[in-house]
């Protein structure tokens, strides 16, 4: 299994994180708190330079690579958006140029922010596990490394949110957590193990995207297709190998939610905190949507991973 970061190494990474970005704000908004009959705090990722969580993570990953290795030519990675805008932040921060592999019909406005960051924008394959071989094979070809997408590298970046979150309010009963290759909710073990806390960590997939969700009841890796239209930031159709065993050993359970829950929440969000939260980030409320009952005067953590909508997606969603 890969070994979870210690605090030490957490902590020592937010001297990296908060050199580009300052701590993101822990906020419970009363709508929310009526409307789930709990204690509810947000974890406000979609307030980054990116717009997202990943903003901590390739900073991270890029030191540490720099540190063990010399003469790299470029940076490549596969994305549908949040990832490859984090390893085009660290690239300009360390001065080295990055290529980064989209799947066609990736959003129009993460390519361009992406682009914006001065990296080379490639556009290949049906899905993220398509432009992820083709990256892959353009780094063999032209010498470059890629940055895959999981590593215990990023649990230290991204475990620095949860060490603003557990310490703010370290007495939460829940977290509902999205999952995409999983660098967020197997940071939050490392952070919640570390502090001994009893916090259950609740992942949340799409019905769209179940590849998580059925790997995790088997205690294997099982591929599934990937259909969802609005949750593109969790639309994986095979899990990281040693991102799910961290799941296994510590994550309580995890919950589907349809494309439609996604949307509503979304609206939720909005009309709620004011808030543009995209698909991905949205259905951790979903998921506590969903299980309402249980959560009835509890306190519980809702990450918002991100908010990079496009205009016309988000315009959509609002007036359905």
């Amino acid at each position: 299994m890969t070994p979870l970061p210690t605090l030490d190494e957490i902590r020592e990474a937010q001297k990296l994180v908060y050199q580009l970005m300052q701590p993101t704000p822990q906020i419970s908004w009363p709508l929310l708190n009526q409307r789930l009959e709990a204690q509810v705090w947000v974890k406000h990722e979609n307030h980054t330079p990116i717009g997202a969580f990943k903003a901590r993570t390739a900073i991270v990953y890029a030191a540490e690579l720099f540190k063990r290795s010399n003469g790299i030519k470029g940076l490549i990675t596969a994305t549908r958006g949040n990832h490859g805008q984090s390893v085009a932040l660290a690239g300009q921060r360390f001065n080295v140029p990055v290529t980064i592999v989209v799947p066609r019909g990736n959003s129009s406005e993460k390519n361009a922010a992406m682009r914006g960051q001065g990296a080379n924008l490639i556009e290949f394959g049906s899905d993220f596990q398509e432009a992820r071989e083709y990256a892959q094979k353009l780094a063999d070809e032209q010498g470059l490394h890629m940055v895959p997408p999981f590593h215990r590298d990023f649990l230290k970046g991204v475990g620095t949110y949860w060490l603003e979150l557990f310490s703010a309010v370290p007495d939460l009963d829940i977290a509902y957590v999205p999952i995409g290759m999983g660098s967020g909710i197997c940071s939050g073990c490392a952070v919640r193990n570390g502090m001994n806390l009893k916090t259950k960590l609740v992942g949340v997939v799409s019905e769209g995207a179940l590849s998580h969700k059925l790997s995790f009841e088997a205690g294997r890796v099982i591929a599934a297709p990937v259909t969802t239209e609005i949750a593109d930031g969790v639309a994986v159709r095979l899990p990281d190998e040693g991102a799910l065993e961290i799941m296994l050993k510590n994550v309580d359970h995890i919950v589907s939610v349809s494309d439609d829950e996604a949307r509503e929440a979304m609206r939720i969000y909005f009309t709620a905190t004011h808030n543009t939260v995209e698909g991905a980030g949205a259905i951790s409320l979903a998921a506590a949507l969903k299980e309402k009952d249980s959560l009835k005067g509890k306190r519980a953590a809702l990450v918002v991973s991100g908010g990079n909508v496009d205009r016309e997606v988000f315009a959509k969603v609002l007036a359905a």
